[in-house]
């Protein structure tokens, strides 16, 4: 180990009292993350949603037109 690195110094009465640290650093691009999967989630549900409506009108529609059908046979 050539290169003498050395671990950045520690805030120790910060980080041993938390309750004196009164200032809360949010990293920009976790938060952006955040929003972009709140984002993708709200859509992948409303996207679930669109298809089970339309499923059910599909089964709707082909058990009408197969009344529809048996009525028309029974009345001949």
């Amino acid at each position: 180990m050539g290169s003498s690195a050395t671990f950045p110094a520690a805030d120790v009465v910060g980080e041993l009292n938390p309750g004196i640290n009164t200032e809360v650093e949010v990293d920009p691009i976790s938060s952006e993350e955040e929003a972009k999967k709140k984002e993708r989630k709200k859509n992948d549900t409303l996207q679930t949603l669109k298809s089970g409506i339309i499923i059910s009108a599909i089964i709707v529609a082909v058990a009408g037109a197969a009344f529809a059908i048996n009525k028309k046979l029974r009345e001949k």
